[in-house]
């Protein structure tokens, strides 16, 4: 084998486990359980179904998930809370802190964080469990009389009452405010969403705000569409209630848009606070900005990024020593820099513009965060794929391997084995590249070098994904396909057999907004070279083809989306030339 790899380290596979097998645990794990993702918290088997589990514990404002067996080959997720359907390698579940009684189905997914204890919940048939189980509100640590919750509702019907008993109970008929009484009508829910809702059961006040937009942007002077045209954010697919985006701003003022302005947020506090409705300009200098907005919490932040003309690797282990940078490349985004390089056993920075006024260290190798003036990065000699965030001082060395051949493997090839390869062709023109350009698969596949598990690359991502190491199976749904993969970056493309050749573009060299888009989806190429007719096939996340269009080649190309129901989507983009995988999301 040459000794070029992707990887820094590599280690053994273990036996593939058939995530159909018993479960013997479920267990809680993420940022907002007391270990962090390092360890699990077991959960306790139902005696009378062994599908479901229960837990009580403290948890702190963070992500978790559920999993198997203390391992990532079973695991369930979704953005919802306090109640949602998890599913195999969903996103994590969005937890504010407190103290829960946590349920969990392993067959079926369902999962539900009841706040305990508590006096006082919500129920009806707007609410996720009907008129059968009551959902508990939070109290304020203050005013004991105050209560809250961030629910999704639909439209229908809803009540407070106290004790899971109807003893006591509000009700009224007005909405979204009102002033809940003994035995009252109950509440209408005219339109689904989610809601932050507020209850105070000294007073029966009650409020219901809806926090559920399909789009939220910037509007004022200090941004390029002025106080008439909103700069769209986009929406985090793993939390439906952050938005954030990378924008340049003018000196001036702008506020946060709610649905093309039926909603209007505003601060005075810069470059961070908590704006309130129809608040005040939030004054904003010249620069270029990560912007963070929670659509319910309305907390908002302006991260500004520092843009350099050239960063680059510098010191004993780099061709130019310590008295020439070895200049990087920079991405798509300003911040985002890379390099191909051979390097010996020695020290290294980062820099920017040639000059130590700002450079970057760590003493961890092969991967770390670098800090101003930080210390010498010990290097191990090699060849690697250097990558560096000059906003947040992340950085990479992954060393560079190319092997002698690339298998694909798995119960979803022909003969549904892990142990045989189907070989793929290496480019003549390129060693990293490699195809496979026919093959009939139906079925969970991963990618592998040298009919070895050593070095083994998979996602949970179909058609279009980045493999890594030890990553999860490709899942494949019936089909003939050709494939594409790059050894070096570890993206792949399963595509039509004819396409299989292409070249592989790099998914940040184009962008598609609004993202998530809701009627019309732009695709902006004006980066690359895409020529003639272009082919748009979009794919659901089960892998099945829900659109197909074709159009000749132009800077900004609009796709029709509005058949498509909300959810998470790839988009595969072809010519005779060059083929990119895009992911993107339809909210309505």
């Amino acid at each position: 084998m040459k000794i070029r790899l992707l990887f820094s380290l590599f280690v053994l596979v273990l036996m593939m486990v058939n995530a159909k097998a018993q479960i013997t645990t479920v267990g809680l794990i993420g940022t907002a359980t007391p270990d962090g993702w390092n360890s699990d918290i077991d959960m306790v088997q139902d005696p009378d179904s062994t599908n479901l589990w229960s837990l009580e514990t403290d948890l702190v404002a963070g992500e978790a998930k559920f999993r198997a067996d203390d391992a990532w080959t079973l695991n369930w997720g979704n953005n919802t809370f306090p109640t949602g359907i998890g599913f195999q390698e969903g996103p994590n579940v969005p937890v504010p802190g407190g103290h829960y009684l946590i349920t969990f189905n392993s067959n079926t997914g369902a999962y539900f964080f009841n706040v305990v204890p508590s006096d006082i919940g919500i129920l009806g048939s707007a609410t996720p469990f009907g008129w059968e189980q009551d959902i508990n509100l939070t109290q304020d640590e203050v005013d004991t009389n105050q209560y809250s919750i961030v629910l999704g509702l639909v439209i229908g019907e809803a009540k407070f009452r106290q004790n899971d008993d109807w003893a006591v109970n509000w009700g009224s008929a007005d909405f979204p405010s009102g002033i809940g009484t003994q035995n009252g009508l109950n509440v209408p829910i005219p339109l689904g969403g989610d809601y932050v809702i507020t209850f105070n059961k000294s007073t029966g006040a009650y409020n219901f705000l809806l926090a559920t937009f399909s789009n939220v942007g910037l509007i004022g002077d200090a941004t390029s569409g002025g106080w008439d045209t909103p700069t769209p954010l986009t929406q985090d697919p793993g939390n439906a209630r952050q938005w954030n985006a990378t924008v340049t701003l003018g000196d001036g003022g702008l506020q946060f848009s709610g649905d093309e302005g039926s909603v209007i947020w505003g601060g005075t506090d810069f470059p961070s606070g908590t704006a309130v409705a129809d608040g005040d300009t939030i004054p904003v200098p010249a620069g270029k900005y990560i912007v963070n907005f929670n659509s319910v919490t309305l907390a908002y932040e302006f991260i500004p990024i520092q843009i350099f003309d050239v960063v680059g690797l510098v010191g004993d282990a780099t061709p130019g020593g310590w008295d020439a940078d070895t200049d990087m490349e920079r991405g798509a985004d300003s911040s985002e820099w890379s390099l191909r390089v051979v390097l010996t056993d020695g020290l290294a920075k980062f820099r920017a513009n040639h000059d130590w006024v700002v450079n970057w260290g760590s003493g961890d190798f092969p991967s770390g965060t670098g800090v101003q003036d930080g210390p010498e990065i010990p290097v191990t000699g090699g060849e690697y794929r250097v990558t560096f965030n000059s906003f947040t001082g992340v950085y990479n060395f992954v060393q560079i391997i190319v092997p002698d051949r690339v298998g694909l493997v798995g119960a979803g090839t022909p003969i549904m084995s892990w142990d045989i390869d189907y070989f793929f062709n290496q480019s003549a023109t390129d060693e990293n590249v490699w195809t496979l350009n026919q093959i009939n698969l139906d079925g969970n596949v991963k990618i592998r070098a040298d009919s070895s598990w050593t070095i083994n690359w998979g996602a949970v991502d179909f058609p279009t994904g980045i493999g890594t190491q030890d990553g999860p199976n490709i899942p494949v749904p019936a089909g003939t396909y050709g494939i594409t993969f790059n050894s070096n970056t570890g993206e792949y493309i399963f595509s039509d057999p004819l396409t299989s050749t292409k070249d592989i573009l790099d998914p940040s060299s184009i962008s598609a907004y609004p993202n998530p888009a809701k009627d019309v989806l732009n695709i902006d190429l004006s980066a690359v070279n895409m020529q003639g007719k272009v082919h748009f096939n979009v794919f659901d996340m089960n892998g099945k083809l829900v659109l197909t269009d074709a159009q000749e080649a132009n800077t900004i190309m609009k796709l029709g989306v509005a058949s498509l129901p909300n959810g998470y989507y790839t988009m595969q983009i072809t010519n005779d030339k060059y083929i990119i995988g895009k992911k993107f999301v339809i909210l309505k």
